[in-house]
């Protein structure tokens, strides 16, 4: 009963997210706390070239594996952040991140979603100031008309 009720915690521990899931396997983690911490930041920036919706840091695909230990072993080489990411970007392009720099190659990339924005914002007020102006721009009835309406509610009133 007792290993039944142990088994049941750790099951319930998992099923809330208690435990990380990170990918990150034991022997990949530098024996440094600093590095450990600046290779982790860095790994979560970088996009799992198998499963592309990952960061490094998250799968388990062998190809993540290899950018782990290669972000490590650039880290411990004496790179800073910066470098160890140009040097991975150069290696496989500008994909492998998650969220692309701000260069004139991905400017629209960037930019339409602004783009987007300011053009519905403009195409609304365009609307609004079109249908204010629908109701000013009708004619005045002429005399014969106006006669033609009086005597028109005339007969309908009799």
């Amino acid at each position: 009963m007792r290993s039944f009720s142990a088994s049941f915690l750790v099951l319930l521990m998992l099923g809330l997210g208690i435990f990380s899931a990170r990918a990150v396997s034991p022997d990949e983690m530098l024996a440094n706390p600093a590095l450990e911490t600046r290779a982790r930041t860095i790994s979560s920036e970088l996009r799992c070239m198998v499963c592309q919706n990952q960061s490094i840091d998250d799968s388990n695909a062998d190809l993540a594996k290899d950018l782990r230990v290669l972000v490590r072993e650039r880290l411990t080489a004496g790179d800073s952040d910066t470098q160890v990411l140009d040097f991975i970007v150069a290696r496989y392009g500008e994909f492998v991140l998650l969220k692309p720099r701000l260069m004139l190659s991905t400017i629209l990339l960037w930019g339409f979603p602004v783009a987007a924005l300011i053009g519905g914002a403009i195409a609304i007020v365009a609307a609004i100031r079109r249908r204010r102006r629908s109701p000013v721009d009708t004619v005045p009835l002429s005399d014969s008309e106006t006669k033609q309406l009086r005597k028109i509610l005339a007969a309908s009133n009799e």
